[in-house]
């Protein structure tokens, strides 16, 4: 039976390394645009853009699509989902997919999946994974993870993880910074401390493991195209995109 699910959109204008990031144009459309489009190939029941900015806004509507404006002094994009759910008045059972506004190359397979994933582990979180080499593992910008014999992440790292003593590990597992939970967990979460691991590694999932929530994690159906956080990641996004439209 289909998993019935939403998709939330966190999307800001300010943005350290790339200002503007959302409406930045991609082969003729402003990245929001391409994510929303992704997003449309999920079956979910409903897709939203949380943003507080009306240039974003407006832009949403402009391509007939669903916006919501939430508040500028939200912390993270999770409290920005939260305010969506409320403000939807969604159940607190409700399945929810994070989806990145910086993700315009996420597979629609893995969005679904990532909803399949939380109805079927039974855990407060999903997300997904890949298999990457140990080049891709030195880098801090990649988040890797580890897990138990059932999917249960045990740790999320932006240092190599495992340490491999022998020298023998030919591979690692690279996060994939898609989420799904139940909008009564978002209330949950959003009442919890950060935590040091959390603040340390600057990752906002270890404060569910840190409070003893379990995360599902398995590894992608389709391995997703590169985010974009800066303009060489643009750039990078234009040429894929253009070459996927020929």
């Amino acid at each position: 039976m289909p998993v019935d699910f939403r998709i939330v959109i966190p999307a800001r204008y300010a943005s350290q390394r790339l200002p503007g990031k959302p409406l930045r144009s991609i082969h003729g459309k402003s990245m929001i645009e391409w994510v929303y489009l992704a997003a449309q190939q999920a079956n979910a029941s409903e897709i939203v853009v949380a943003t507080d900015d009306q240039r974003i806004y407006d832009q949403v509507a402009g391509f007939g699509g669903d916006a919501c404006m939430t508040a500028s002094s939200h912390r993270s994009g999770t409290d920005r989902i939260l305010e969506v759910a409320g403000i939807r008045q969604w159940s607190k059972d409700s399945i929810v997919v994070n989806l990145q506004g910086d993700e315009p190359l996420m597979p629609a397979v893995n969005i679904t999946q990532v909803a399949e994933n939380l109805a079927a582990s039974g855990c407060s979180m999903a997300t997904l994974h890949k298999v990457i080499d140990l080049t891709e593992a030195q880098d801090p910008n990649q988040v890797k993870l580890v897990h138990d014999q059932s999917g249960h992440a045990l740790y999320f790292s932006r240092s190599l993880i495992p340490y491999d003593r022998s020298g023998e590990l030919e591979q690692y597992f690279g996060h994939i910074g898609i989420y799904a939970y139940r909008a009564g967990f978002l209330e949950t979460f959003s009442q919890l401390a950060p935590c040091e691991l959390e603040i340390t590694e600057s990752l906002e999932q270890l404060r569910a493991l840190y409070n003893g929530y379990s995360i599902h994690s398995e590894i992608a159906r389709a391995l997703p195209g590169p985010g974009v956080d800066t303009e060489q990641d643009l750039v990078r996004a234009e040429k894929l995109i253009a070459a996927m439209s020929r």
